[in-house]
């Protein structure tokens, strides 16, 4: 008769096995149904990547508003249909305020200069952020009810800010100089369910269209019109409202219990400071306040935060990667922030060549539900990104600083771009396409938005590429060249990612022995 402890033991380790299997068939599941969503929802991209010549491209539309300036690229152009991506720049006045808006497609926003605080709106959250009572007593009548919001977020320069599709946002510039951020808003991600067009939905203001070109370009002359005829002149065609607007009044003040007046203000009737608007006096918000020490204690606090996340990614990566568990954030405190901005953050670095930063779902993990990710380099003067192609996704480059040469090239070995690019000016590259960058003589600074949460590149020259991985036999076949060729040509970098130029070691040599 067998053990009832044994049989009991087996029982146990079988249960295991299948709870462990299933658990896996579920992330499993999950993982290729997020791909296989995104993969429909992009068919239509599948063909609208065969196109013969890349561009860098500057902004085709521009919004000048009271407090700041809003421009965008054109969605319609060859490149962004390829990626099923829209770009747009803001620029914000100090003491002006983005007012709250939402769109239909996921975000990255990158802080290329300035500071802000911004606030995220997400559906059923608490409001975190409250006055006391006491403070309530002083400062206002007692009739008055305290102020309560959902936490804030305190931007800087280098910044990753996520935002999903859906969720209302809004940004002030608490800063003494511009606010200028670039926002990639992926359409065709798969939690937009409207079509490939990226469309900004307004709370407040009497804001314009920031894709104009959508409407100005085939396609879209008929639902204007109808849109037009619908209004029964309730305005110029040129109007373009908040989402309030389009209610009746009476309906909102029902809704909303208040008098006609402030349902006038609400629906932003004789408003014509568009989307930013400059803020009088100072922005009142309940906000952590800090100290001197404070700051110092977390500029040590955010050193040590990052020795920690270096600490968890190199033991993700012995551990085979990133399983969430669905308890390392809970919905209403999602970390929406990350900088890769900070010389000390960088994942890369080459003394002579310069750095690069990355985030993606190992260190910012909402970016496994919106699947971007992106990318900040510097090059110093000539230095080298060495040629390679992004394996899994497309990349949107956006010119930061200084100048830069860069080659794309196609699957038929032709030269998809060759050109210089410059600040304020974007780049696609497609995935797969094979690039290279080198930086002018005043160094180059980028950043990159990927359309992958884990976006990796494959390299071609240098200590982890592909000639470094191949036999020396098969290169020397391969190319019709010597063993002694093929072995230099696997060995002669030894350097990963970032490369020194030959050019830059002499000028350097040449300037040391002037100094001399």
């Amino acid at each position: 008769m067998a053990n009832p402890s044994l049989l009991i033991s087996l029982s146990f380790c079988f249960l295991l096995i299948l709870q462990g299997s299933l658990a896996d068939d579920v992330n499993v599941s999950y993982s290729r149904s997020r791909s296989r969503s995104r993969s429909q929802e992009s068919f239509r991209q599948r063909n609208e990547c065969q196109f013969d010549r890349l561009q860098a491209l500057e902004p085709d539309n521009r919004i000048q508003a009271e407090a700041g300036v809003i421009e965008s690229w054109n969605p319609n152009h060859d490149q962004f249909q390829c990626a099923g991506v829209a770009v747009t720049r803001s620029t914000i006045e100090p003491n002006g305020l983005h007012l709250p808006s939402y769109t239909n497609t996921p975000q990255l926003i990158y802080i290329v200069k300035g500071r802000a605080i911004t606030g995220t709106i997400f559906p059923g959250c608490p409001e975190t952020f409250e006055e006391s009572q006491r403070e309530q007593g002083q400062g206002r009548s007692q009739g008055s009810r305290k102020d309560r919001h959902q936490r804030l977020h305190h931007l800087r320069e280098g910044d990753i800010l996520a935002i999903p599709a859906g969720v209302a946002y809004w940004c002030y510039n608490n800063g003494d100089q511009q606010l200028v951020s670039v926002s990639l808003l992926d359409t065709s991600n798969f939690n937009n369910q409207l079509d490939d067009n990226p469309r900004r939905f307004y709370l407040a203001g009497n804001p314009e269209d920031e894709f104009e070109q959508l409407r100005r370009e085939g396609g879209r002359g008929r639902e204007r019109e109808g849109r037009q005829a619908w209004r029964g002149g309730q305005g110029s065609s040129e109007d373009y409202n908040n989402i309030f607007r389009g209610f009746n009044s009476r309906l909102l003040e029902e809704a909303f219990n208040v008098d006609q007046e402030t349902v006038r203000r609400l629906q932003g009737q004789s408003d014509n400071r568009n989307s930013i608007i400059r803020v009088k006096g100072r922005l009142d918000l309940v906000s952590p306040l800090r100290s001197r020490q404070e700051g110092q204690r977390e500029g040590r606090w955010e050193e040590e935060r990052e020795r920690e996340r270096e600490e968890e990614q190199r033991r993700m990566r012995r551990g085979g990667g990133y399983d969430a568990n669905g308890l390392e954030e809970t919905f209403c405190s999602l970390r929406l922030r990350e900088n890769i901005g900070d010389p000390s953050r960088a994942d890369v670095f080459t003394p002579q060549a310069g750095r690069v930063s990355t985030v993606n779902s190992f260190n910012l993990p909402i970016l496994g539900h919106l699947q971007l990710s992106a990318e900040r380099g510097t090059l110093y003067r000539s230095a080298i990104y060495t040629p390679h192609w992004n394996v899994n996704a497309h990349s949107v480059i956006y010119v930061l600083r200084g100048r830069a040469r860069i080659q794309v090239v196609d699957h038929l070995g032709q030269s998809f771009f060759d050109g210089e690019v410059r600040q304020g000016q974007i780049l696609t590259v497609p995935q797969n396409h094979a690039v290279v960058k080198q930086a002018g003589s005043e160094g180059f600074e980028w950043v990159s938005f990927k359309t992958n949460d884990n976006a990796w590149i494959s390299p071609l020259a240098g200590r982890t590429s592909v000639i470094r991985a191949l036999p020396e036999a098969v290169l020397a076949n391969a190319f019709q060249i010597s063993r002694d060729q093929a072995r230099r040509l696997k060995y002669n970098r030894e350097e990963t990612f970032l490369l020194t130029s030959s050019s830059s070691r002499r000028e350097d040599e040449s300037e040391r022995r002037a100094a001399a």
